[in-house]
């Protein structure tokens, strides 16, 4: 009996622990393989998804590339870009300590000892000063050399420029988006993006302004590319987004190119009209000239005009102010005033202005001649029209004056020898030397222009068509070229070589077919070609009117600057920080200007 109840009550409890397990373990398996199973269902259907979306994208690519039409380069990021930024955050960071350390004495530079693996790594590095990367579990060690602090610094720049050109191509997109959305949408994605945009155009002025790039604007810049997420799911039209960005780009050329073309008109525009202040100058000079009598209108030392014991120096121009700027330099640099004689030639316009200028304000010991070009009539027989067939809307390269230098044998057939200056020249030095120059059996002293990466640098086929088979024949592209507007000439020479009918002979030709640029820079190449000994650099330095990178060295060094370009010193367009050099040889107390409101 006894043995029968143990039995019943070892069944019963057999039959509850089977009945209390077995449910418990079938619903534990259950759980397991849903645990397992759904996430990987989850992902392949996610995986499933991008991929689909990306065949989509490719395919528009190729649409669009078969089109051929030229849009944008787009540079697009994604989320894992942002590790990289915030790594290139503390990159930074330790940039700054390590140049810190160098400060102190520090030969070696450690870059983030947490990408190395481990401290001793680190240690290591410092003295064999390399730098190593693990990357996904495997070491590769790469030698580098300790850069400069400036190499360092260098980079730092670099790595804020690509983040801050990463933040302007969000804010591209941001708004390219917000195009999409519907006229007065208050939806909340439209929301999002302004508040984004927001945050972004202030963390780009923030970074430019203070050269630095901080965790918020990184944290700003991960906000937005969140944000560009949401919104390229919503908005999917890609063809559309690509038109969008073409006539956006094809709009922002259009305004550039209108901009630079205005800009370039202003210029010239500026370079060629007279001041109010000048044209004041003249018109008052011209008043009080012709209230003198004829015989009050000669200037003083006329008898030394042709006496070859002297200096003489030729200027054409047709402005009053700077043709009192360059005989008042010359004389005041000069060792021996007296001994200087200035041929001023102008047109009939402003002959009386030049003219009581220089009655009002004798240079002092040196002589100076005015002469209208009008009076020379053998000009009118060899110029003729030939010149008025030039290929140029600027009136400066079809001006007579412009074109005179090819002349000055015929327009001081007394004198042997001259030094040519242009109006916009200042003289810091004596120049007389210049008369003692070996021209080696040449017509032209001048200094070349064909040295590269310097402000006057120049070559023959900038101006000259080296494809047209008569100049290809007569000169070379790879000659060097030289300057106008310091120049001594051999006048008994050019006679000589009869010069001034090459150039004649070569002016028209080029009135025939495009030989090359209008002006007299050309023409001069082409026409003393073989014909020019080069003069010291320091005689004569160019790009005050048209460059800002001529070192001060070199002015200071100079015997003549030139103002050559459109920003003379007289215009308001003038460089500024060149001005000076002119300005001290212009007389702004004379009561003249005063009256004119001509000022410093």
């Amino acid at each position: 009996m006894k043995k029968f109840r143990r039995c019943t009550r070892i069944l019963i409890l057999y039959s509850l622990a089977v009945s209390v397990l077995i449910p418990i373990v079938l619903l534990s398996g259950r759980l397991k393989n849903l645990s397992s199973d759904a996430p990987k269902v989850f992902i392949e259907d996610l995986t499933s998804i991008k991929h689909r979306k990306d065949a989509v994208k490719l395919n528009t690519i190729e649409q669009e590339e078969g089109i051929g039409l030229k849009g944008p380069t787009l540079v697009v990021y994604k989320d894992r870009d942002f590790n990289s930024v915030v790594s290139d955050s503390s990159f930074d960071k330790n940039i700054k300590s390590q140049e810190s350390g160098n400060a102190k004495g520090g030969n070696n530079i450690s870059i983030m000892s947490e990408r190395n693996g481990t401290n001793q790594d680190a240690k290591e590095e410092n003295q064999q000063g390399k730098v190593s990367f693990t990357y996904r579990g495997k070491e590769k060690s790469k030698q580098r050399t300790v850069r400069h602090d400036q190499n360092v610094q260098s980079q730092t720049r670099r790595v804020l420029d690509e983040k801050v050109k990463e933040m302007k191509d969000q804010l591209i997109r941001a708004k390219l988006y917000l195009n999409f959305a519907a006229a007065h949408s208050n939806s909340q994605l439209v929301k999002e993006l302004k508040i984004r945009i927001k945050e972004v155009e202030r963390a780009v002025g923030e970074s430019i302004k203070h050269s630095d790039l901080s965790k918020r604007a990184l944290q700003r810049m991960k906000s937005m590319e969140v944000t560009l997420s949401k919104a390229s799911r919503v908005y999917t039209d890609c063809p559309a987004m690509a038109g969008k960005l073409r006539a956006m780009t094809y709009n922002a050329e259009e305004q550039v190119r209108a901009q630079k073309d205005e800009v370039t008109f202003l210029a010239q525009l500026a370079g060629r009209t007279t001041p109010k202040g000048l044209y004041c100058l003249s018109m008052r000079l011209t008043a009080e000239y012709f209230a003198l009598q004829p015989d009050e209108w000669e200037l003083p030392n006329q008898h030394k005009l042709h006496d070859l014991n002297l200096y003489h120096f030729a200027i054409f121009s047709d402005n009053v102010l700077a043709c009192a700027a360059v005989v008042s330099s010359t004389i005041s640099s000069a060792m021996e005033p007296q001994r200087l004689v200035f041929h001023v030639v102008t047109d009939y316009l402003n002959l009386p202005a030049i003219s009581m200028w220089f009655l009002l304000n004798p240079p002092g010991k040196a002589t100076i001649q005015v002469q209208s070009i009008d009076t020379f009539e053998w000009l009118s027989t060899k110029y003729g029209a030939t010149l008025q067939k030039q290929n140029s809307h600027d009136p400066r390269f079809k001006s007579a004056l412009n074109h005179l230098r090819f002349y000055l044998p015929d327009v001081f057939p007394m004198l042997n020898k001259i030094l040519f200056l242009d109006h916009d020249v200042v003289v810091q030095r004596d120049v007389t030397g210049l008369w003692n120059i070996d021209m080696k059996g040449k017509v032209n002293g001048a200094v070349e222009t064909c040295q590269g990466g310097e402000p006057s640098f120049h070559k023959m086929d900038m101006f000259i068509n080296f494809s047209d088979p008569m100049v290809t024949k007569r000169f070379h592209g790879k000659a060097c070229t030289w300057a106008f507007g310091m120049n001594i000439f051999d006048l008994q020479e050019w006679r000589r070589q009869n010069l001034t009918g090459l150039y004649h002979k070569y002016l028209q030709l080029g009135s025939k077919r495009p030989l090359w640029k209008a002006g007299s820079l050309p023409l001069g190449w082409v026409t003393f070609y073989n014909q020019t000994v080069a003069l010291d650099r320091r005689w004569h330095v160019l790009g005050l009117g048209r460059d800002l990178g001529v070192r001060h060295g070199d002015i200071e060094q100079a015997a003549v600057i030139h103002y050559d370009g459109i920003m003379k010193p007289w215009l308001d367009v003038g460089i500024g920080k060149y001005r000076d050099y002119w300005r001290k040889h212009v007389k702004y107390e004379h009561p003249h200007l005063q009256q004119c409101n001509i000022h410093r």
